[in-house]
């Protein structure tokens, strides 16, 4: 029997081929989109879930409050994890620091080294760390692999790297350097193939530092004060331990060891837990100080899912319509059958068996295209999501619930409505009543609506995400940030005179116009803050001060306007600095002038400083952020750290020419003379400006996408009911040509319900629109205008593409030559 209901199935298809191809491209553009969403999301919510009992594992994070602004720190102190043995509750305590990419040098036979330069993913650790986080051990033992000084244990993957032909047992007692760190190697583990985000791969022991004064004054075992995310500390509590009993613990042990100064009143510091799982999708904290971690967004995540839910919706919605549709043209058979004793059942496992076919056909479809679509955005989806059917059994599983779930939503209305036709009447070509026709026309128009309020809502978010992204870009930042390029002198080899033979060098270079030396550009994704205390005689206003740092060219490079008062000169020291008018209005000044002169407690009160001069307002983050008090301090007071950065003004370049990529060139020529042991990188400021907006610019790809489909799946659908709609009228519009009709008129008659409906779509639709990018835009501090004409020109594009559908077929309608089509009835 079931084999009977695939040939009646495959017949049918035959029969109707354009409606079968309509239904199998909106499914299959539906269920791809769901697979290619599954494999992401699930990519993402299956990280960190290999380690045991890790529902009671947490990382512990800090927290403050300064001047009412909150800040956030993954690390902890340098003393607390040597304080952890007072706190009950704890059954493993697992401390560990990520060093600041060290240059490692592997013995050679030739008696030159080998060297990996300025390695990521190095931590000191303990023996903990291998109890808390289950590994495979290949070589060495978990239990001493760690214990003394100068060990390392080494990943496989990283092993293998190091000693490529030397076996796993062979590796261990071999030499590795980290700088001036000689290790020696103690154990060898096996890469953690599932996901997560632990990806350490030299684990270098904890007691190394002991006799290392570089790395004591790095890890400040003692320091209560000071916090470095470098510094992390995982737990796993004992059973039946409640968070809450840790973290008033934790808190005591830092009040206690770092009591409140009167001067702390209104700041906060406190430790707190962050639960595992809670690991990969929190942007506050962040994960490690790997350079290539990355946090997922669990709101992203959500939004995907409803784009894939949306878009099966619309394939199962074209199904439902152009099925209905088609109902009378099988009533003729339906009516035959239960004659013939078929049962009602049985025509409905039929009509479902013809939809689970289609289904079928359109999963096998999309999983040939998956992998086209993820090579497609490779840009932003994460490495390590693909199509690996046979060793994903889950993907297995969610492709047959898939099939079983679309084929159930998309048949089981049509197959109730058609089995549920009367013999009898059917064979009299009367097929339902009146009011059943009503009720299957209602449905058509309610499912045809809905098509057009997703596709409709799609078109508005992807215009205003497009309009804020302009925005962002085109603003007028407070400085200038074309033609600017940023090189960063390599931190490990960087002095004073090296950088000042550099930029002699640079200077030399005729295509550039000026040259700045400092830190951070004026917007810039990293940060450092401090607290500032201002006293105007009546009352102490204390604030959390942001800082750049640039010498006498920095505001000129970036041509930021000054207000007041005088520039930076080379003679300054770190008595004085600028502000911008953000920080002169929190401090009380409400003219510019008069913030010249004054002082200012900065760097927790220890220092004097004079304000010298007054900038305009700048973005210092993206427009996420709001502009905060800030202060532009000469690069003198720390010519290592803070005057290792070269802000580069290009000149004008012509029309097509290449001055730009000389002056590149001359700069890589200069680098390799200064710093022959180091790669030249650089970047245009204005791409780095351009980065702080990729998620907005990813979402706005996706939405592009989604449109798109929407759109298309709903013209389909539009197209098929168009087609359907023609037919059944066919003798009418030859009747209406007979008596004069025009083209025109016969157009319009056939196309004003589906216009109806587009339009009352639109009218359900603006306000839900409105409603979600207001709560989308309140993510940015300085935002777009949500414009009148994005819910106008949205509507409008959608009555257009419409109106190009429904043309096809309308129009060929109309222009038929009556008298075949009423010889033909």
């Amino acid at each position: 029997m079931i084999k009977n209901y695939f040939k009646i199935a495959l017949r049918n298809f035959s029969k109707h081929k354009l409606f079968t191809l309509i239904n199998i491209i909106g499914l299959s553009i539906g269920i791809s989109a769901a697979l290619v969403i599954y494999l992401i999301v699930h990519f993402d919510f299956t990280f960190n879930q290999s380690f045991t009992e890790g529902d009671r594992i947490y990382r512990i994070v800090s927290n403050y409050t300064f001047s009412g602004e909150a800040t956030n720190n993954r690390g902890v102190t340098g003393a607390l994890p040597g304080a952890m043995k007072s706190v009950s509750g704890v059954a493993i305590s697992a401390p560990f620091f990520t060093l600041n990419q060290p240059n490692v040098l592997i013995p050679a036979k030739s008696g030159v080294p080998v060297k990996f330069k300025l390695q990521d993913n190095i931590v000191l650790a303990d023996g903990h760390y291998f109890e808390l986080f289950n590994y495979t051990w290949k070589a060495g033992s978990a239990k001493t692999a760690l214990n003394a000084p100068n060990q390392v244990v080494l990943t496989t993957d990283q092993a293998k790297k190091y000693f490529p032909s030397l076996s796993y047992n062979q590796m261990l007692g071999r030499t590795v350097t980290y700088d001036t760190l000689t290790t020696s190697v103690s154990g060898i583990v096996e890469t953690l193939k599932d996901n997560n985000d632990f990806t350490f791969h030299d684990f270098i022991s904890a007691a190394s530092a002991n006799s290392n004064l570089a790395l004591q004054n790095e890890l400040r075992p003692t320091n209560w004060g000071g916090t470095t995310s470098a510094s992390q500390l995982f737990i796993r509590l004992s059973p039946h331990t409640t968070v809450a009993n840790i973290e008033k613990q934790l808190n005591e042990i830092l009040k206690k060891n770092n009591p409140p100064k009167p001067q702390d009143k209104g700041n906060t510091r406190n430790f707190s837990l962050q639960p595992l799982s809670d690991l990969h999708f929190n942007g506050t904290y962040g994960i490690f100080d790997t350079g290539g971690d990355r946090t997922a967004n669990k709101t992203t995540l959500y939004g995907l899912l409803m784009i894939a839910l949306f878009l099966l919706l619309l394939g199962c919605i074209n199904f439902v319509n152009l099925t209905t549709a088609q109902a009378t043209q099988r009533a003729k058979e339906i009516g035959i059958r239960k004659t013939m004793g078929s049962s009602r059942v049985q025509l409905i496992i039929q009509f479902l068996s013809e939809t689970f076919l289609i289904t079928l056909i359109a999963v096998i479809a999309s999983v040939a295209i998956a992998p086209v679509i993820l090579k497609l955005f490779a840009d932003f989806i994460p490495q390590g999501v693909k199509v690996d059917i046979l060793g994903h059994p889950d993907l297995i599983l969610f492709l047959f619930i898939l099939t079983i779930v679309v084929s159930i939503l998309s048949g089981f209305y049509p197959a109730v409505l058609l089995s549920g036709y009367k013999p009898a009447l059917v064979l009299k070509n009367q097929t339902a009543s009146n009011s059943h026709k009503t009720r299957n026309a209602t449905l058509r128009k309610s499912l045809t609506v809905l098509q057009f309020v997703i596709a409709q809502f799609f078109i508005m978010a992807t215009v205003l995400v497009g309009k804020q992204i302009y925005y962002a870009l085109h603003k007028d930042l407070g400085f200038k940030k074309d033609a600017i390029i940023i090189i960063n002198s390599p931190w490990k080899n960087r002095t004073v005179s090296r950088n000042q033979v550099f930029m002699n060098k640079l200077k030399a270079i005729p295509q550039i116009e000026m040259i700045a030396m400092g830190k951070d550009a004026p917007s810039s994704s990293s940060s450092n803050s401090t607290e500032a205390t201002y006293k105007d005689g009546k009352k102490e206003i204390k604030i959390n001060l942001e800082e750049k740092y640039g010498d006498e060219n920095y505001i000129n490079v970036y041509k930021i306007k000054l207000l007041a008062g005088r520039n930076l000169q080379a003679a300054d020291t770190t008595k004085g600095f600028l502000i911008n008018t953000t920080c002169a209005k929190v401090f009380g000044f409400k003219n510019p002038k008069d913030a010249v002169g004054k002082l200012i407690n900065n760097f927790n009160g220890d220092t004097r400083m004079e304000i010298i001069g007054v900038v305009a307002d700048f973005y210092h983050e993206s427009l996420h952020s709001p502009i905060r008090p800030l202060a532009i301090l000469t690069s003198k007071g720390n010519e290592h750290y803070n005057n290792g950065t070269f802000h580069i003004a290009l000149k004008s370049q012509s029309a097509g020419g290449n001055e730009w990529k000389k002056a590149i060139s001359a700069m890589e020529s200069a680098w390799k003379e200064i710093y022959p042991e180091d790669d030249f990188e650089y970047h245009f400021f204005d791409e780095n400006i351009a980065k702080f907006y990729d998620a907005e610019q990813h979402t706005s790809t996706l939405l592009t996408w989604a449109t798109g489909l929407s759109v298309f799946i709903s013209c389909l659908g539009l197209l098929g009911l168009a087609m359907y709609t023609t037919n059944l009228r066919t003798k009418e519009i030859g009747v209406r040509k007979v008596l004069g009709a025009s083209v025109t008129q016969i157009v319009a008659l056939l196309s004003t319900e589906l216009v109806l409906l587009i339009v009352l779509a639109f009218v359900l639709v603006t306000p839900l629109a409105w409603y979600a990018m207001h709560k989308w835009m309140e993510s940015f501090a300085d935002r777009t205008s949500i414009s009148w004409w994005i819910f106008v020109l949205s509507g409008a594009g959608m009555l257009l593409a419409a109106l190009c559908t429904l043309s096809f077929q309308t129009i060929k309608a109309a222009i038929a030559n009556p008298i075949k089509s009423l010889r033909n009835e």
